[in-house]
């Protein structure tokens, strides 16, 4: 089973809030809202989308890369840990 059917509840909540957070930016920009107000709208919103993707490739490297029950030596552990330090630092 693919994590993101696993995971699916969850990972459609996180989507719901997010397009919550992109309904702000629209109201705020028909409003004519102040750019400081908008640019904060818009950062959040990016860094939800940072965060679900970041979740969905995590879940990705751990379930399809590193599946330690059909390859118990496919990938060291620290190396999966290193792997997704880089690749969170690269998202943030």
């Amino acid at each position: 089973m693919a994590h993101t059917i696993r995971e699916k509840n969850k990972l459609l909540a996180r989507v719901k809030r997010i397009k919550g957070q992109l309904d702000a930016v629209e109201r705020a920009l028909e409003a004519e809202a102040e750019c400081e107000k908008v640019m904060h709208l818009l950062v959040s919103a990016r860094a939800a989308m940072t965060g679900l993707t970041a979740e969905v490739v995590e879940d990705h490297v751990r379930t399809h890369l590193v599946d330690t029950e059909r390859f118990p030596d496919a990938l060291r552990e620290d190396a999966v840990e290193e792997l997704l330090a880089v690749i969170r630092t690269y998202m943030k």
